[in-house]
């Protein structure tokens, strides 16, 4: 730093005045910082004696005490020119104080360290900062958040990061933002390493988000989980808590590396799983709510804390659950019993059919085989339809016991879904919740009758119910069809099964052949008594192979 030079003018008596000019010029260069006494006080200047030949004036604005200024007071300007135009010397305190005030930063401080400063002006985009020169403060970088009120800042003793240093230009750029977060992040680190595991602290609610809370320690933000706000289900953390409230939290971890912190709420208070296994003894009977329903089925709050869950497997003794939405909607009642508890784990098994009591503990009674019974047909499959006898209990009726003379290959050909029907039980496995029924049990059979009426040889006239492509079926009585295979249809050339014959179309035949031990009627149109062109069918002939072949092909289907 280039320190003052200090001019005292020799004695003049030992002098002449070409000695005391010459001296006064010694030691004395544009640009120097010199230090003068001030020799007289106007209302606009102050005049400085720097041991020239002549004074130096100095505006008034530039002295920050001029209220305070005495005649004889020393102060350091800067020698801008020897002589000017009118002879006089030009001088500056505000470019000695920069001088000065530079120096001494370019070689006490580097940028990144701390500087203490007072914002004095606006400029355009910022403030400029005494730090013992001028600084530019951009405005972004006033506060730690956002855009700060430029003129609350005016005049405050202030702490600053110098950001930039420019040589070249002599200029200074500073951020208090920076400084700011400079000091909460070390804020932060200290109270990180104060926090230990299972500490309880006051904090702020400071944001609420979907998963959880964000909480102030004082200077650290801690999360606080929705699963650990309650021992209760909570749709979102706003149910329980407000922005701006006052809670004491639990510390449950920390990772002092990326200054996470877990934080606790519910582990303040004792779990209600502490002593779930007396308060839900198994085989006990519980009144929950519906809180949640997944596929495999569905979760009940049996208390604030305490959810089990109702497996689908648990909701009917004997109705077949596709969906729990089927039977229950959230926030539904439902009672239920126990089925087991595990509090070390938290969890809890319930049953809902077991609350309205076993259907099967008296059904030994009640369906004996032999028995009839009115049922109702709840569902259809390929096979047949379960038939429901009592809420609870159903039994299975398959295709092949429906009728004794209809081959039926769905239900749904002679059955509808909520339809009551007349059933027989015909087996029972109580043990395994399995009856199976009948409806064609409770007719007698009539296969010897019709054997009797359709021998082979007698002419019929029937309906067509179906055209396959081996041949057609055709009813030849009240539930009772017979199959005209192909190889049995008077057919020419190029004739086709399907354009020659239609549903509901009235043919005549013969039998040519009845099973009664499969149930099976065959039919042939060809020499039928009375058509032109027709002989009579041998009676004892025996049917084509291909028609036997065509009748197992129609069963398989």
């Amino acid at each position: 730093m280039t320190e003052p030079t200090s001019v005292v003018p020799p004695d003049t008596e030992e002098l002449n005045l070409e000695e005391l000019y010459a001296q006064s010029l010694q030691g004395i260069k544009d640009g120097q910082i010199v230090t003068g006494k001030i020799i007289s006080i106007g209302a606009k200047e102050v005049m400085v004696d720097i041991g020239f030949k002549s004074e130096g004036s100095v505006s008034a604005y530039e002295f920050s005490n001029f209220q305070e200024l005495q005649i004889g007071d020393e102060v350091d300007v800067l020698v801008e020119s020897i002589e000017d135009d009118h002879g006089m010397v030009t001088i500056s305190k505000n470019k000695a104080d920069r001088q000065k005030g530079w120096e001494r930063i370019v070689n006490n401080y580097n940028e990144g360290d701390i500087i203490q400063g007072r914002p004095v002006r606006k400029v355009k985009g910022g403030l400029m900062v005494d730090i013992g020169m001028e600084a530019f403060m951009p405005a972004s970088l006033a506060s730690y958040k956002g855009y700060a009120n430029l003129d609350g800042l005016l005049g405050q003793q202030l702490q600053f990061i110098i950001l930039k240093i420019s040589r070249a230009r002599k200029n200074i750029v500073v951020s208090h933002r920076d400084y700011l977060v400079r000091e909460k992040d070390q804020q932060r680190q200290v109270l990180i390493e104060s926090l230990e595991v299972k500490d309880e602290r006051m904090g702020t609610v400071k944001n609420l988000t979907d998963f959880g809370a964000f909480i102030d320690l004082g200077g650290l933000d801690g999360l606080l989980h929705i699963g650990d706000i309650s021992w209760g289900r909570i749709g979102h953390p706003s149910d329980v808590l407000t922005v701006g409230q006052e809670l004491k939290v639990i510390i449950l971890s920390i990772d002092r590396d990326s200054n996470k912190i877990s934080l606790g709420l519910k582990q303040l208070q004792s779990s209600p799983w502490s002593d779930a296994e007396t308060t839900y003894e198994v085989g006990k009977k519980v009144k929950g709510k519906v809180v949640n329903l997944v596929p495999y089925g569905a979760f009940v709050e049996v208390e604030p804390g305490i959810e089990g869950l109702v497996h689908i497997s648990e909701f009917s003794w004997s109705k077949r659950i596709s969906h729990p939405s089927d039977m229950l909607k959230v926030g539904q009642e439902i009672e239920a019993v126990v089925l087991s508890v595990d509090a070390s784990n938290q969890r809890l098994s319930l049953g809902m059919r077991q609350a309205m009591g076993d259907p099967w503990a008296d059904a030994a009674e009640k369906y004996a085989v032999g028995k009839q019974l009115v049922g109702r047909v709840r569902q259809l499959t390929d096979f047949g339809a379960f038939v429901e006898l009592e809420d609870g209990i159903e039994g299975m009726l398959h295709n092949e016991d429906i009728s004794w003379t209809r081959k039926i290959n769905h239900p749904s050909e002679v059955l509808k879904k909520g339809k009551q029907v007349d059933v027989l039980v015909m087996d029972a496995d109580f043990e395994n919740h399995k009856i199976t029924l009948g409806m064609k049990q409770l007719m007698e059979d009539p296969w010897p009758q019709l054997a009797e009426q359709f021998k082979p040889g007698a002419v019929v006239e029937g309906v067509v119910t179906k055209v396959a492509g081996f041949g057609l079926f055709i009813e030849i009585a009240d539930d009772v069809e017979g199959l005209m295979h192909l190889s049995e249809l008077d057919l020419q050339g190029n004739d086709k099964l399907d354009q020659m014959f239609k549903v509901g179309d009235t043919v005549k035949a013969v039998v040519i052949k009845l099973d009664e031990l499969e149930r099976r009627i065959g039919l042939s149109n060809k020499n039928v008594p009375g058509e032109e062109g027709s002989t009579a069918p041998q009676a004892a002939a025996e049917p084509a192979p291909e028609a036997d072949s065509a009748s197992d092909t129609e069963e398989a289907a």
